[in-house]
């Protein structure tokens, strides 16, 4: 079989590594990847907004089955196109990918089909939010409403924390908005639950624990992503029916009610308090750097959980997973998630040796003349599984020191509740 898949992050190298593990793959296309993949696949410069093209492509070079990876292509509806067109393609259509393009989509739906979330209000202009945060208690959690990269979040413990947010978030340094979302803040623990669905059955895809503050102890800008670890502390059986009944079975049944079935990975952004499950937000994707935390876990062939969903046949295929632990660190640029230096030359990387259950995933890299440079903020991933998190944070910071990054920088702390405590 040919593959596409559709991406230039960690998670899409990890797709695609993932994938290159399958007998039945000949060949990887991926539209437009990144030094990592260019080892195993063919990287294809593409305009991603130009579906058209890509359809062109994907028709001439009789690619079987395309996976999605980031948000933007299903939020613009690329599922729709390429369907429309009888091509094969992993993800949720455009109405489904509301949940992740639309926080209000999504808060509307919880109050429709009583899903626990945080309270919250909607408001179109500066003046009224203005007005209503005069009259709340702090903090509170004041949201972009579209897609904003996992940073469109501010918590505020003051009217000057919440002045700036509004303000930002109006003038539009998330995109256009038209609303925005001020929340009550929910003083619990964060986890991942992960499942998958081909619009009939819904599967666990695992749970994991992000790290999104840039600086060490969770302090500091929201970022995309500094690391995580699988799974997730919190997690038990009690819980875990908890988030399937009250939450993800509730979604999919109301993205039903609204005339469309899920198909693809969703990622459940929760905050447990007292065993409890409450939604923060959707994503209609595998998360990022969850993704690459999870899939070297996976020990069933992902090309046949992907086909099962195509083909609605989930519900007669296996999903096993290496008893293990995963932890994941991110070695960022210096600078981000504010400015930063593009194009710096990685020297040495492929003096590193990995052991087994090691793995490093590129994320904003590119490849020129065999040498690899940082394009992006979230540079590159470095996994381990392990019987322990310790061990497993152990080995990831003696990968990254040996690499002796200068440009770069990373959370030596990553994973920290469940090892330090």
């Amino acid at each position: 079989m040919k593959i596409g898949i559709i991406g230039s992050g960690g998670r899409e190298h990890a797709i695609c590594d993932t994938l290159s593990n399958s007998n039945k793959i000949k060949q990887i296309y991926c539209f437009p990847g990144n030094a990592g993949t260019a080892k195993i696949a063919k990287n294809i410069s593409i305009d991603l907004e130009n579906f058209n093209e890509l359809k062109n492509f994907i028709k001439l070079n009789k690619i079987d089955l395309i996976v999605v990876g980031p948000e933007k292509p299903l939020v613009d509806g690329i599922v729709d196109f390429l369907e429309g067109h009888n091509i094969k393609v992993f993800g949720p259509n455009k109405h489904a990918s509301q949940l992740e393009g639309s926080k209000i989509f999504t808060k509307n739906l919880c109050e429709k089909y009583n899903i626990p979330t945080a309270k919250f209000g909607i408001f179109q202009n500066i003046n009224s939010a203005t007005q209503f945060i005069k009259k709340t208690r702090y903090p509170l959690v004041i949201k972009a409403d579209g897609l904003a990269s996992g940073k469109g979040v501010y918590i505020c413990e003051n009217d000057i924390d919440a002045l700036l947010a509004i303000n930002e978030i109006f003038a539009g340094k998330f995109g256009e908005a038209e609303n925005l979302l001020i929340e009550e803040f929910l003083n619990g623990e964060e986890m991942s639950y992960f499942i998958i669905s081909d619009g009939k059955t819904i599967k666990k895809f695992d749970t994991a624990q992000d790290h999104k503050r840039v600086l060490e102890g969770d302090k500091g800008k929201n970022t995309g992503g500094m690391g995580a670890y699988s799974p997730s502390r919190l997690i038990n059986k009690e819980l875990d029916k908890k988030i399937l009944s009250k939450i993800i079975e509730p979604t999919i049944r109301g993205l039903k009610e609204l005339g469309t079935n899920y198909k693809g990975f969703l990622y459940a952004g929760l905050m447990i308090i007292d065993n409890e499950p409450y939604l923060i937000e959707y994503n209609v994707r595998m998360g990022d750097p969850e993704c690459q935390t999870i899939l070297p876990k996976l020990k069933s062939d992902l090309l046949e959980i992907l086909l099962s969903c195509c083909n609605q046949k989930l519900n007669e295929t296996e999903i096993e997973w290496h008893n293990k632990k995963s932890l994941c660190i991110v070695l960022c640029s210096k600078g981000y998630p504010d400015e930063f230096k593009r194009n710096v030359l990685i020297k040495d990387f492929e003096k590193l040796k990995f052991g087994t259950d090691e793995y490093s995933y590129h994320a904003g890299t590119s490849l020129t003349n065999e040498q690899i440079f940082a394009t992006g903020g979230r540079v590159l991933n470095f996994v381990c599984l392990s019987e322990n998190f310790f061990e497993a944070r152990a080995k990831v910071v003696k990968l990254i020191d040996f690499l002796d990054w200068d440009s770069g920088f990373y959370r030596k702390d990553i994973g920290y509740r469940v090892i330090d405590k």
